[in-house]
C-alpha cells in the first residue's frame, strides 16, 4: 500500500509540475507576444508622426496635389487608430492603405525635382525609411513571438486545456498585398 501512494503521489506531483511549467511558458510566450504588439505600435505611430511633416514639405511645391494629400492623411488616421493599434488584421489592411497612399505622395514628388533637392524632404524621406525597417523588423519579430505561441497552445496535450486558461491563438500581424510592403519607400528619384 506504502508503494502505490508513494507512486500515486509521485505521478500528481509530475502532473502538478507538468502544468505549473506549461502555463508559465504559456504565459511568458503570452508577453513576449504582447511586447512585440508594444514594439510594433511604436513604430507605427513613430512613422504617422513624420509623415504630416512629408506632406507639408511636398505641399510646399505641390500644392495643386490635394486629393494626394488627402488620401494620405487618410490612410495615416486609419494606421494609428484604436483598431489598428489593437487588431493586426485592421493594422495590416491599413498598411496596405498607406504603402499605396505613399507612392502616390513619392510619385508626386518626383515630379519637383528642387523638392527632391530639398534637405528637408530628403531627411524626412530618411527617417521614413528606417522607420519601414524598423516596423518590419518588429513585425518578424511579432510574427514568430505568434508562431511559438500558436504552435505551444495547439500542440497535444496543453490543445486540451490551455484555452480555458486563457491562452487562445493569436492573429499574425499579415498584410492582403505583400507586394505592397516588400520593400520600404526609396529615396532615390
Amino acid at each position: 500500500m506504502d508503494i502505490a501512494l508513494f507512486v500515486i503521489l509521485g505521478l500528481i506531483a509530475l502532473v502538478v509540475i507538468w502544468l505549473w511549467s506549461t502555463y508559465n511558458a504559456l504565459v511568458a510566450l503570452n508577453v513576449r507576444v504582447d511586447e512585440a504588439w508594444s514594439d510594433i505600435t511604436v513604430q507605427l505611430k513613430r512613422r504617422a508622426d513624420l509623415i504630416p511633416n512629408l506632406i507639408e514639405t511636398v505641399k510646399g511645391y505641390a500644392a495643386h496635389e490635394r486629393q494626394v494629400f488627402e488620401e494620405v492623411t487618410k490612410a495615416r488616421a486609419a494606421t494609428v487608430s484604436p483598431e489598428a493599434l489593437s487588431h493586426p488584421e485592421q493594422a495590416g489592411a491599413a498598411e496596405n492603405m498607406l504603402q499605396g497612399a505613399l507612392k502616390s505622395l513619392f510619385a508626386v514628388a518626383e515630379a519637383y525635382p528642387v523638392l527632391l533637392a530639398s534637405q528637408n524632404f530628403l531627411a524626412l524621406q530618411a527617417d521614413l525609411t528606417d522607420t519601414e525597417n524598423k516596423i518590419m523588423a518588429s513585425r518578424r519579430f511579432y510574427n514568430g513571438g505568434v508562431r511559438e505561441l500558436n504552435t505551444k497552445v495547439l500542440q497535444f496535450p496543453q490543445n486540451l486545456f490551455v484555452k480555458s486558461l486563457g491562452f487562445p491563438e493569436r492573429e499574425f500581424f499579415e498584410v492582403a498585398d505583400s507586394a505592397v510592403i516588400a520593400e520600404p519607400p526609396k529615396a532615390s528619384f
